[in-house]
């Protein structure tokens, strides 16, 4: 065996964990230059933290530029034990957790510029064994104008479902749905938070 072959042989496959995280650590870094160029102003700081039970996060905060206001670009990678409050929570039964994700809010001076959130997840499920015996993607982003553009809110919602469409037609009409159904001030009369987007789990 030539050594390029051994060398491939010996290399262990990227699991879909290891995939995603790196893939959200590098989105991360592209999110937050590419707002850093748009400002012209702001920089991003970062706190790194650690999570008594396992894992951490990056924590990056932009704000007082000239078009963001505030804004946060967060990702985490977590694992730990599930509690009986999990349990309970999130309708799930395993021994431990690993999840990891990215969420984004930000927040512009500009009155006429909607508020864009977003938050984007990973999670595996495991039993005392430490098998992975569930594991699924969930999250969302949603638009919150504050004076409703009509062309913002088309191209918002157009893009999102461009992109659904490339995988399956039926994502979009479903996924909408769940957001408009959880973006909802029911003590206000089931007032709508902003435009909505999309939000699945």
């Amino acid at each position: 065996m030539g050594k390029g072959k051994l060398i491939l042989k010996m290399i262990a496959p990227i699991t879909i964990k290891e995939d995603f995280t790196h893939h959200i650590l590098q989105l991360q870094k592209e999110i937050c230059n590419a707002l850093e160029e748009a400002d012209g102003k702001a920089k991003f700081s970062e706190d790194k933290w650690e999570r008594p039970g396992g894992g951490g996060g990056q924590t990056r905060i932009i704000q007082n530029g000239n078009i963001f206001e505030k804004g946060g670009v967060n990702t985490s990678t977590v694992e730990g034990e599930v509690t009986d409050a999990m349990k309970k929570q999130l309708n799930i039964n395993g021994d431990h957790f690993f999840a990891c994700g990215i969420s984004l809010v930000l927040h512009p001076h500009n009155p006429f510029v909607p508020t864009v959130h977003a938050n984007f997840r990973y999670f595996e499920l495991y039993n005392n064994a430490k098998n992975v015996i569930d594991s699924w993607f969930g999250g969302g982003t949603d638009l919150t104008p504050y004076y409703l553009n009509e062309e913002d809110a088309t191209h918002f919602h157009q893009t999102l479902k461009n992109k659904c469409d490339e995988f399956d037609s039926e994502f979009y009409p479903k996924y909408k749905q769940t957001c408009d159904e959880y973006f909802v001030n029911k003590h206000r009369s089931n007032e709508a938070r902003g435009i909505d987007g999309i939000f699945f789990d």
